[in-house]
């Protein structure tokens, strides 16, 4: 079997009743989601399976919940398939980098949903003190985008560097609304303006990433089994140290998830595995290369197809 990369959400996938079919048919799952409860000591299942979304979607419960989500279909897949492809890499989507930790072995599931659970009060701790918006960009150049931030005068900075054609921006309302409004009279297809809760990957999160280096210094990471390709510079790390060092960074940074799909796929990685809820991933990822394949891999249909394609000898 040709190798694969293995791809993770992150927060805005949330959606009530994910993980639950997956749960309900493959233990290997539904241990993950009975760990989730005991090391939160409250019923994350039950708000993933149950909601309310409005609850669900707050950033310290949306994280965690992600995550569990996405590590429940990694279990189950691994426990259903016996015989894996060699994973050349991994990534995810800012909070979705943590799930690609824990699938290479470089941090353990019950320490990671306690961070992410902290990195997710903090960060909404952080757009309080900040307030802040977001907007996504379409059919524009990045440069083009990068311009019109750098000419308005307040903060607002390139956050999201998702595929071309698509780059989302962050600051302050105000800023940041002048910005979305200079890139629409200079020939986007389409502004759009997220609901968040605040500039994401901004200098104004840097109390969340002050919080967030204390705890990350006292968790234990190790060397990956394969690379994890930072958010922060699109490139692979294995190092425990700068594994540490780029999760703080990542709070204040842009993502730059085109660059890391890219050195990905000239590793040798046509196919990729997208695990969790929704599917944008994958959406991103056919417009980064058309070339580049994708499953989505988050109810148990989806594992059986997968598990009849390796099983018959298709290249994964």
């Amino acid at each position: 079997m040709k190798p694969i990369g293995l791809i993770f959400p992150g927060q805005g996938a949330q959606a009530v009743g994910m993980g639950r079919e997956l749960a309900e048919s493959h233990p290997a799952a539904r241990k993950v989601f009975a760990t989730a409860d005991a090391e939160l000591g409250f019923k994350l299942s039950r708000l993933c399976w149950e909601g309310p979304l409005e609850e669900l979607s707050r950033s310290d419960v949306a994280q965690p919940a992600i995550l569990t989500a996405s590590i429940a279909a990694l279990r189950a897949l691994t426990e259903a398939a016996g015989r894996f492809p060699p994973v050349r890499a991994a990534a995810g989507l800012s909070l979705g980098e943590y799930s690609a930790l824990v699938a290479a072995g470089a941090l353990a599931f019950p320490e990671a949903v306690r961070l992410v659970r902290r990195r997710g009060a903090y960060m909404q701790e952080a757009c309080e003190s900040n307030p802040g918006g977001m907007y996504s960009i379409l059919g524009l150049e990045d440069e083009i985008v990068e311009e019109a931030c750098s000419i308005v005068d307040g903060p607002v900075w390139p956050a999201n560097y998702n595929c071309p054609g698509q780059l989302v921006i962050s600051g302050e309302h105000e800023p940041a609304r002048e910005a979305a409004a200079l890139c629409q009279a200079r020939g986007a297809r389409r502004v759009i303006r997220l609901d968040v809760a605040g500039a994401y990957h901004t200098p104004l999160m840097a109390p969340a990433a002050q919080k967030m280096r204390q705890a990350l210094d006292e968790a234990k990471i190790q060397r990956p089994r394969y690379p994890i390709v930072a958010n922060v510079t699109g490139r692979p790390v294995d190092e425990p140290d700068e594994i540490r060092a780029l999760l703080v960074r990542q709070i204040t940074s842009p993502v730059r998830w085109a660059d890391a799909m890219r050195w990905t796929a000239r590793q040798g990685v046509s196919r990729f595995y997208e695990l969790g809820p929704g599917r944008v991933l994958r959406g991103l990822l056919g417009r980064i290369d058309r070339e580049l394949s994708c499953e989505t891999i988050n109810r148990p249909e989806g594992i059986q197809q997968v598990i009849h394609n390796w099983q018959k000898g298709e290249a994964p």
